[in-house]
């Protein structure tokens, strides 16, 4: 397996150029079947997680979720990026804080949100979101530097979707020392060619949570170099097991169950794998 240093490293070349889709894996073995299908780097999901807890996102607390990112990173042959959400702290000096603990983990790089989680003022204030940023950028450097930092404007999934306020917060995150921007949420080729042209040359990050007519070639196309799934795989399993069941509850029936993987294919795969570690 490639050390904590070499991962982190091919994290960061991942960024310099190209597209590449990263898909976000909510346990060890979703982690270990996604690498093996040949993505170059995974990034967990808060939400993916928090349902594998019976809790809604935003529940974790800090010391498990830290917790599930070594776990995840330990087990992954590939870069992992850790969805750290707001950095669980309000003040710049609590998000340094937890950006170390989260570097320790292990990770090839993390992201900070600069989201509330309170519905009545979904952003921080622009000031201290930018504090933020820069206390995790620090952090980061007192670290070693070598964690690949993603800043997030929240503002198209919290209620606030301002293009001119996300592009404002970006830049400015991005002149802050942020590696990669995201701005979750986002949906248009317009808006999408937007946030790509204002943070240039730093790459972008798309979050692609439904179907869409867009494809990895038209995203490559408008500039964006990293495509994450969030918790939509997560939702996908959940969707599944969830259809069965209420048939199986409701009905009585078991028709929901055609066409699901075999066990032998899915122990098939699981042996394989443990002779590659």
């Amino acid at each position: 397996m490639p050390t904590t240093a070499e991962k982190r490293a091919t994290f960061r070349k991942l960024h310099s150029e190209g597209c590449f889709v990263i898909p976000n894996p909510w346990d060890v073995g979703s982690a270990r079947y996604l690498q093996g299908l040949g993505f170059k780097a995974l990034a967990t999901t808060s939400s993916g997680f928090a349902f594998t807890q019976g809790l809604p996102d935003g529940a974790v607390s800090r010391a498990t979720m830290l917790a599930h990112f070594r776990e995840i990173a330990a087990a992954s042959d590939v870069p992992l990026n850790a969805d750290f959400e707001g950095g669980f702290a309000d003040a710049p000096e609590g998000v340094a804080e937890s950006v170390k603990l989260c570097v320790e983990t292990g990770v090839a790089g993390l992201s900070i949100e600069d989201s509330t989680s309170d519905p009545a003022i979904p952003l921080y204030d622009f000031e201290l979101a930018l504090s933020r940023v820069r206390a995790a950028r620090a952090a980061i450097d007192a670290a070693g530097g070598d964690v690949v930092f993603t800043a997030r404007s929240e503002g198209f999934i919290r209620g606030r979707p301002d293009l001119d306020e996300t592009v404002r917060r970006l830049k400015a995150f991005a002149a802050a020392g942020a590696d990669c921007l995201y701005a979750p949420g986002i949906k248009t080729r317009e808006e999408i060619a937007a946030v790509v042209k204002a943070v240039a040359p730093k790459p972008v990050n798309f979050l692609m949570s439904s179907a869409t007519d867009l494809t990895v070639k038209d995203l490559a196309g408008l500039g964006v170099r990293r495509i994450s799934l969030g918790g939509t795989l997560a939702r996908v399993a959940w969707t599944a097991v969830i259809r069965a069941a209420r048939d199986i509850a409701t009905n009585g029936k078991f028709d929901s169950l055609a066409g699901s993987i075999a066990n032998a294919e899915l122990n098939s795969f699981f042996r394989e794998d443990m002779k590659k570690r």
